[in-house]
């Protein structure tokens, strides 16, 4: 499919955050100003604008030519499998220790899980379309990176569960999540802006999946019969499970 195209897709991602948050917003609680709805979202798609640019953009392309003849070594490094999921899975472990978050175990998994949908799906599209080769020439499925995006979906969602308690949690997780950005690049399998890019697009999943979340409750789940999604890894894909509730 043509470069030409990711602007459409740009322009749909935008509709669907914006819209989501009006149906958040307008249909369950108090109106806000066009600036409050857009605010959150200013610094993450900023992230995804930027790696759009990159596709087009020599100036773009060498700057990530550069970085990556800084950042590659040859020593490969494992770690980035892990830590892309450490984020997600201390806000149950948190919970295990009877560090409460803001939601019990079956709300917090169904924003998980909804912030899944969003990203793989986001995530698989873009590189089906942009065809990017990685810089070690493994494949084409380099833009963007799905470990980044999964471990930037996690660190937002353990300060949303947690910064109610402390900031530090976000910025633990952010730490560990922009760690795992690195380590892609470390291990020479992406580019700068293909890191940058899966940020910005964990981030905005989490977010959107906290907007419509008492959208989904309200309308989907009333009763004590409840079927949600999950995300899984098993070394090697990313994908999702289903989870069912009585």
């Amino acid at each position: 499919m043509p470069l030409k195209l990711l602007p459409t897709l740009a322009l749909i991602f935008c509709s669907i955050t914006f819209n989501a948050q009006h149906i958040s917003t307008d249909t369950i609680g108090p109106k806000k100003t066009n600036f409050q709805k857009i605010k959150p979202y200013i610094i993450p798609i900023s992230l995804v604008a930027y790696g759009l640019a990159s596709l087009n953009s020599s100036g773009l392309k060498n700057f990530d030519k550069t970085i990556n003849s800084k950042l590659k070594s040859s020593k490969k490094n494992s770690l980035d499998d892990f830590t892309m999921l450490a984020p997600t899975l201390a806000v149950y472990g948190l919970n295990l220790l009877e560090k409460k978050g803001k939601h019990n175990f079956k709300e917090r998994t169904l924003l998980i899980g909804t912030a899944s949908v969003f990203m793989l799906t986001t995530v698989t599209g873009l590189k089906a379309i942009t065809q990017r080769t990685r810089p070690n020439l493994e494949n084409n499925e380099s833009f963007p990176s799905g470990h980044t995006a999964v471990a930037f979906m996690g660190a937002e969602f353990l300060h949303q569960e947690y910064k109610h308690k402390s900031a530090w949690y976000g910025i633990a997780g952010y730490t560990i999540a922009a760690g795992t950005g690195y380590l892609r690049m470390h291990n020479n399998k992406h580019w700068f802006s293909d890191v940058v890019t899966g940020a910005g697009i964990g981030i905005i999943c989490t977010k959107l999946a906290y907007q419509i979340n008492p959208y989904l409750q309200k309308k989907f789940f009333k009763n004590k019969e409840t079927a949600f999604i999950s995300p899984f890894y098993n070394g090697e894909q990313l994908g999702l499970s289903l989870i069912k509730s009585f």
